[in-house]
């Protein structure tokens, strides 16, 4: 088994996996990073609609763990545009995976895949040889 990545080193990797997946990025203090993206965006004359993704990392060196934390956040205001939803979704404990696609009118909506980021972090995190741990119901 190889050695585990230092801190600097991990953090540099989940910026830039979190960055090729379209998100803001913003590190907190030494130990921590956060990150989000609004994936739907609906609007009209007379309100409008956002769905935003947000996750955050804290990472525990001593431990080699890396603690994870999502939220789908939707956000509205004045009368939001008619909006056509599917959405496929699997719930095992906290987590949740599946897809969601929005089509409104206007021409707004977009899509969300509600395990594709954790899945990436998971990934990048078990190669860099550090633990990840799922916090769910905590906002990040």
């Amino acid at each position: 088994m190889s050695a585990a990545l230092s801190e600097h080193n991990l953090i540099a990797e989940l910026l830039k996996q979190i960055a090729g997946l379209g998100f803001s990025i913003r590190v907190d203090g030494q130990h921590e990073l956060s990150g989000e993206a609004e994936k739907i965006r609906a609007k009209w004359w007379l309100g409008g609609r956002k769905v935003a993704y947000q996750m955050s990392c804290r990472l525990n060196e001593s431990d080699h763990i890396v603690h994870f934390r999502e939220a789908v956040v939707e956000r509205s205001w004045g009368i939001p545009p008619p909006t056509l939803s599917v959405e496929m979704t699997t719930v095992s404990g906290w987590k949740r995976s599946g897809e969601r696609h929005d089509v409104s009118v206007g021409g707004g909506g977009g899509s969300l895949d509600y395990a594709k980021v954790r899945g990436t972090m998971e990934t990048a995190i078990a190669a860099a040889g550090w633990k990840f741990h799922f916090e769910g119901a905590r906002l990040p």
